[in-house]
């Protein structure tokens, strides 16, 4: 079996695999696996945002993390963050054992995957640095979170950062700077943590389209809520008015809004299926900035920063986007809703982008022009089906291609965190080994 990729998705299902008697071959650029986008933070400040009693790799094992860090001598309690930097060395941990142990073999192949060429009933996966291959049965895309697009307007410059996991080069930006943040999604509060608990002459100006920033969790959240879905079609319309009315209902119940949120999680993919593609659209439109801020939230501490940083006066948060940027001297002048400034950097953290057809990545370019892959309707990923089986541009399923992970945002829209992807993989290698 050959997987692509090396970060949680390609990781987890290479133990499953492991764990099953597979002989697995992982493809990771970066030569080891567990990074990902997600986990390749070298900041400890950086912090998981699901609590570690949630963030166990394995469905069947929930007590996974939380018995490793018992073994790493690593003080984690059942409502803590872990920090991700921490969270990739589990990975890595489980993956070596699972090697280890056999019954299955494991290869890492530190390359770049260009391409995938069906061969027989299998494929060769071809690297950048080896144009022969290695033959697999099956192949599974676990690519993970692509990169965002470039700043409309912006010129390539040094104080044009593309890469807000580059902690190195944020760090090393001048300890007086003023640095303008493009998102104020979890990757831009991570951003700012660093930029500004290093430096207290530092100043960060978030700035997003809807100005909404991740809401915290609470220490003290541990009620369980549950949302009657009712049967029938559904639209985007009436689910945000359901989950209005079960939040106002909780709170006269002296239950926090959370517990709605978090009650929705299990049902969010049946509901996403439920949706026909018109309310699909229109919920991403209207509704998915909403419902991401509460869903998608961040550790208590970090959003105690926050507010530390907006009341000393160094952190803005602001709407409006980016309405333009001259770059006549050395440092560039930004357009705001609010006016002009001068900044010492512009850092990119707009969060991924999933369109494959706006993509620059060689193997995703290679795999649409053989017509093994194809954008899903609304673009969030690539055509899959439920259980990750990959359909192809004439809308047949290709045998033996599977995903795990972001890419299947577009089949089943809750697809990007661990919960949700520690059951595809073991699902996935399940079907696999079978």
């Amino acid at each position: 079996m050959a997987i692509i990729g090396g970060g949680a998705s390609g990781t987890l299902t290479a133990i499953n695999l492991l764990r099953r008697g597979a002989s697995v071959t992982l493809f990771e650029s970066r030569g080891e696996a567990g990074y990902g986008v997600a986990y390749s933070t070298t900041d400890s400040r950086h912090l998981l945002n699901v609590r570690a009693n949630n963030m166990s790799g394995f469905p069947d094992d929930r007590d996974d993390l939380l018995n490793w860090a018992a073994e790493a001598g690593i003080e984690l309690r059942p409502i803590d963050f872990l920090p991700r930097r921490d969270y990739a060395r589990y990975l890595r941990d489980r993956l070596g054992q699972a090697a280890a142990a056999g019954p299955g073999a494991l290869e890492t192949v530190g390359e770049t995957v260009v391409d995938v060429e069906p061969v027989g009933a299998g494929f060769r996966v071809l690297t950048s640095d080896d144009d022969t291959g290695h033959v697999a049965d099956a192949v599974v895309l676990a690519y993970g979170n692509p990169p965002p697009q470039p700043l409309a307007g912006l010129p390539e410059a040094p104080w044009n950062l593309s890469d807000p996991w580059d902690v190195a080069r944020i760090s090393a930006l001048p300890a007086d700077a003023t640095v303008l943040v493009v998102g104020t999604g979890l990757t831009a509060v991570d951003t700012t943590v660093t930029l500004l608990d290093d430096s207290p002459a530092r100043r960060v100006i978030m700035v997003s389209r809807h100005g909404l920033v991740p809401n915290p969790h609470v220490d003290d959240q541990f009620t369980s809520w549950v949302t009657p879905i009712p049967d029938g079609p559904l639209t985007a319309d009436g689910i945000a008015g359901l989950v209005r009315d079960q939040i106002e209902h909780a709170a006269t119940l002296g239950v926090d809004w959370r517990a709605v949120i978090d009650g929705l999680r299990g049902p969010t993919q049946s509901i996403w299926r439920r949706l026909p593609e018109p309310e699909r659209r229109r919920f991403r439109e209207v509704y998915a900035r909403e419902w991401e801020v509460r869903r998608h939230r961040m550790a208590p501490r970090i959003a105690a920063l926050l507010d530390t940083y907006q009341a000393e006066g160094r952190l803005e948060i602001l709407g409006g986007g980016v309405l333009g940027c001259r770059a006549d001297g050395v440092e560039p002048v930004v357009a705001l809703a609010d006016g002009d400034r001068e900044v010492t950097a512009v850092i990119n953290c707009t969060g991924p982008s999933p369109d494959i057809t706006r993509t620059d990545n060689p193997l995703l370019l290679a795999l649409q022009k053989r017509g093994l892959i194809a954008p899903d309707p609304l673009r969030l990923g690539i055509d899959v089906t439920e259980d990750g089986h990959v359909i192809g541009a004439d809308g047949r399923v290709v045998p033996g291609l599977l995903t795990v992970g972001p890419p299947c945002k577009g089949a089943l829209y809750e697809a990007t965190a661990i919960p949700e992807i520690r059951g595809q993989a073991a699902a996935v290698a399940a079907h696999l080994a079978s």
